[in-house]
Protein backbone atom coordinates (compact mmCIF):
# COMPACT_ATOMS: atom_id res chain seq x y z
CA UNK A 1 0.00 0.00 0.00
CA UNK A 2 1.55 3.66 -0.71
CA UNK A 3 0.79 6.48 0.45
CA UNK A 4 0.17 9.61 -1.72
CA UNK A 5 0.04 13.06 -0.65
CA UNK A 6 -2.47 15.36 -2.44
CA UNK A 7 -1.41 18.91 -3.35
CA UNK A 8 -3.58 21.21 -1.83
CA UNK A 9 -3.06 24.61 -3.87
CA UNK A 10 -4.72 26.66 -1.04
CA UNK A 11 -2.72 25.32 1.92
CA UNK A 12 0.63 26.47 -0.42
CA UNK A 13 -0.86 29.74 -0.52
CA UNK A 14 -2.57 30.07 3.04
CA UNK A 15 0.43 28.18 5.12
CA UNK A 16 -0.21 25.72 7.54
CA UNK A 17 -3.82 26.44 9.08
CA UNK A 18 -3.05 27.90 12.90
CA UNK A 19 -6.35 26.21 14.30
CA UNK A 20 -4.71 25.50 17.73
CA UNK A 21 -4.13 29.34 17.98
CA UNK A 22 -7.65 29.96 17.05
CA UNK A 23 -8.88 27.31 19.74
CA UNK A 24 -7.30 28.81 22.41
CA UNK A 25 -7.99 32.53 21.29
CA UNK A 26 -11.52 32.27 20.01
CA UNK A 27 -12.44 34.59 22.68
CA UNK A 28 -9.82 37.32 21.62
CA UNK A 29 -10.46 37.07 18.31
CA UNK A 30 -14.44 37.71 18.48
CA UNK A 31 -14.58 40.56 21.16
CA UNK A 32 -11.04 42.21 19.92
CA UNK A 33 -12.97 42.17 16.27
CA UNK A 34 -15.85 43.52 17.49
CA UNK A 35 -14.45 46.53 19.52
CA UNK A 36 -12.76 47.24 15.84
CA UNK A 37 -16.06 47.43 14.27
CA UNK A 38 -17.79 49.46 17.13
CA UNK A 39 -15.24 52.39 16.78
CA UNK A 40 -15.72 52.26 12.89
CA UNK A 41 -19.12 52.51 13.33
CA UNK A 42 -18.77 55.85 15.54
CA UNK A 43 -16.59 56.97 13.20
CA UNK A 44 -18.72 56.46 10.08
CA UNK A 45 -21.46 58.56 11.46
CA UNK A 46 -19.85 61.40 11.15
CA UNK A 47 -19.11 61.03 7.09
CA UNK A 48 -21.43 61.34 4.43
CA UNK A 49 -20.96 59.13 1.43
CA UNK A 50 -18.56 61.34 -0.41
CA UNK A 51 -16.38 61.21 2.55
CA UNK A 52 -16.56 57.41 2.98
CA UNK A 53 -13.51 57.04 1.12
CA UNK A 54 -11.04 58.36 3.54
CA UNK A 55 -12.45 56.15 6.61
CA UNK A 56 -10.90 53.11 4.79
CA UNK A 57 -7.54 53.71 6.10
CA UNK A 58 -9.25 53.57 9.38
CA UNK A 59 -10.50 50.08 8.92
CA UNK A 60 -6.72 49.28 8.20
CA UNK A 61 -6.02 50.95 11.83
CA UNK A 62 -8.78 49.23 13.44
CA UNK A 63 -7.02 46.29 11.62
CA UNK A 64 -3.81 46.98 13.21
CA UNK A 65 -4.74 48.03 16.53
CA UNK A 66 -7.27 45.13 17.59
CA UNK A 67 -4.59 42.44 16.07
CA UNK A 68 -1.06 43.74 16.60
CA UNK A 69 -1.51 45.66 20.06
CA UNK A 70 1.94 45.49 20.55
CA UNK A 71 3.15 46.59 17.21
CA UNK A 72 5.09 49.91 17.09
CA UNK A 73 2.55 51.27 14.64
CA UNK A 74 -0.22 50.33 16.79
CA UNK A 75 0.58 52.88 19.39
CA UNK A 76 -1.16 56.16 20.35
CA UNK A 77 1.90 58.30 18.88
CA UNK A 78 1.85 56.47 15.65
CA UNK A 79 -1.73 55.94 15.02
CA UNK A 80 -2.97 59.33 16.12
CA UNK A 81 0.34 60.93 15.03
CA UNK A 82 0.03 59.34 11.38
CA UNK A 83 -3.60 60.23 10.77
CA UNK A 84 -3.04 64.02 11.53
CA UNK A 85 0.11 63.97 9.39
CA UNK A 86 -2.10 62.18 6.66
CA UNK A 87 -4.96 64.70 7.15
CA UNK A 88 -2.54 67.78 6.69
CA UNK A 89 -0.59 66.39 3.80
CA UNK A 90 -4.03 65.85 1.78
CA UNK A 91 -6.17 68.91 2.97
CA UNK A 92 -2.46 70.82 1.40
CA UNK A 93 -2.60 68.95 -1.82
CA UNK A 94 -6.43 70.02 -1.93
CA UNK A 95 -5.53 73.46 -2.68
CA UNK A 96 -3.95 72.17 -6.11
CA UNK A 97 -6.02 72.64 -8.90
CA UNK A 98 -6.60 68.93 -10.34
CA UNK A 99 -8.79 69.54 -13.68
CA UNK A 100 -6.65 66.86 -15.88
CA UNK A 101 -6.47 63.49 -14.96
CA UNK A 102 -2.19 63.43 -14.88
CA UNK A 103 -1.68 66.14 -12.67
CA UNK A 104 -4.07 65.43 -10.70
CA UNK A 105 -2.55 61.35 -10.63
CA UNK A 106 1.00 63.52 -9.86
CA UNK A 107 -0.96 65.32 -6.88
CA UNK A 108 -2.08 62.51 -5.07
CA UNK A 109 0.89 60.53 -5.77
CA UNK A 110 3.10 63.20 -3.64
CA UNK A 111 0.69 63.92 -1.33
CA UNK A 112 1.37 60.05 -0.41
CA UNK A 113 4.93 60.81 -0.72
CA UNK A 114 4.76 63.83 1.74
CA UNK A 115 2.92 62.32 4.66
CA UNK A 116 5.68 59.14 4.07
CA UNK A 117 8.37 61.73 4.92
CA UNK A 118 6.50 62.97 7.57
CA UNK A 119 5.73 60.40 9.29
CA UNK A 120 8.76 59.16 9.10
CA UNK A 121 10.72 62.59 10.13
CA UNK A 122 8.31 62.59 12.87
CA UNK A 123 8.45 59.24 14.27
CA UNK A 124 5.18 58.56 14.07
CA UNK A 125 5.19 55.87 11.23
CA UNK A 126 1.45 54.36 10.36
CA UNK A 127 0.93 53.26 7.23
CA UNK A 128 -2.72 53.05 7.10
CA UNK A 129 -2.47 56.75 7.20
CA UNK A 130 -0.94 58.04 3.78
CA UNK A 131 -4.20 56.05 2.62
CA UNK A 132 -5.83 59.24 4.76
CA UNK A 133 -3.49 61.48 2.73
CA UNK A 134 -4.83 59.94 -0.75
CA UNK A 135 -8.41 60.00 0.70
CA UNK A 136 -8.23 63.50 1.57
CA UNK A 137 -6.43 64.86 -1.56
CA UNK A 138 -8.75 63.29 -3.69
CA UNK A 139 -12.34 64.06 -1.87
CA UNK A 140 -10.79 67.37 -0.23
CA UNK A 141 -10.81 68.14 3.26
CA UNK A 142 -13.64 69.37 5.60
CA UNK A 143 -14.76 69.49 9.01
CA UNK A 144 -16.58 66.44 9.34
CA UNK A 145 -13.34 64.34 7.72
CA UNK A 146 -11.20 66.25 10.51
CA UNK A 147 -13.92 65.18 12.87
CA UNK A 148 -14.57 61.53 12.07
CA UNK A 149 -10.13 60.61 11.73
CA UNK A 150 -9.70 62.07 14.70
CA UNK A 151 -12.17 60.76 16.70
CA UNK A 152 -11.67 57.40 15.54
CA UNK A 153 -7.86 57.36 15.78
CA UNK A 154 -8.38 58.49 19.21
CA UNK A 155 -11.42 56.48 20.01
CA UNK A 156 -8.86 52.84 18.64
CA UNK A 157 -6.34 54.78 20.29
CA UNK A 158 -7.80 55.21 23.99
CA UNK A 159 -9.60 51.79 23.16
CA UNK A 160 -6.31 50.32 22.77
CA UNK A 161 -4.50 51.96 25.83
CA UNK A 162 -7.14 50.94 28.58
CA UNK A 163 -7.70 47.34 27.02
CA UNK A 164 -4.32 46.61 25.80
CA UNK A 165 -3.23 44.12 28.40
CA UNK A 166 -6.26 42.07 27.43
CA UNK A 167 -5.51 42.20 23.94
CA UNK A 168 -3.74 39.56 22.34
CA UNK A 169 -1.24 39.32 19.17
CA UNK A 170 -3.96 37.01 16.45
CA UNK A 171 -1.38 37.33 13.67
CA UNK A 172 1.46 35.35 12.83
Amino acid sequence: MTCQMRFNPLAVILGRPTTSKFKSLWKNYLWQSSIAALVLFLALLFLSMREIVIIVSIGATAFIVFTMPGNIVAQPRSVIGGHLIGLLSGALFTFVPQSLMLPSIVNYSIAVGVSIFLMVATDTEHPPASGTALGVAMTGFSPSVLIAVVASATLMSLAHHFLKRYMKKLTR
